[in-house]
């Protein structure tokens, strides 16, 4: 099985910030998102567009992926993903509590759903669950 490995920061060089990832709670419940393509859940979250801050690129992609129109969003910290040969990847960690939601959604993912726990079937089962307890840990949520 690859291996990877995942780092918190307070900061890092706005360059080198290549996602945003947003673990959000819907009344009181994680939001999972399901791609078109996939069978697994994932955290609603993707790459920072041409002229994107970290926090545009978070807002777009929670309404992109969730459908969510009203929140409250806050950066967490910067994480990273090293692989074997560690090359790492950077990206901004985000909380969002979504008081309503847009029947639509406008990106690639099938459906979301909401869960009382972090389903078992996960998309990158080596870095979301650590993204949560991250936000876990600083008593985010």
């Amino acid at each position: 099985m690859k291996t990877v490995k995942v780092n918190f920061y307070e900061s890092a060089d706005d360059k080198l910030i290549k996602f945003s990832v947003i673990a959000s709670k819907h009344n009181g419940k994680w939001v999972f998102c399901k791609h078109k393509d996939r069978n697994t859940w994932e955290i609603p979250g993707g790459h920072r567009e041409k002229g994107e801050t970290p926090l545009e690129a978070a807002e777009r992609e929670l309404y992109e992926e969730t459908g969510a129109k009203d929140f409250k969003i806050s950066q967490v910290c910067v994480y990273s993903v090293s692989d074997e040969e560690n090359k790492e990847t950077f990206g901004m960690l985000y909380y969002a509590e979504i008081s309503s939601l847009e029947h639509e959604l406008h990106s690639e993912i099938e459906c979301i759903r909401f869960f009382d726990e972090i389903p078992k079937e996960q998309t990158y089962p080596l870095i979301q669950p650590k993204l949560i307890e991250e936000i876990i840990r600083r008593k985010i949520t």
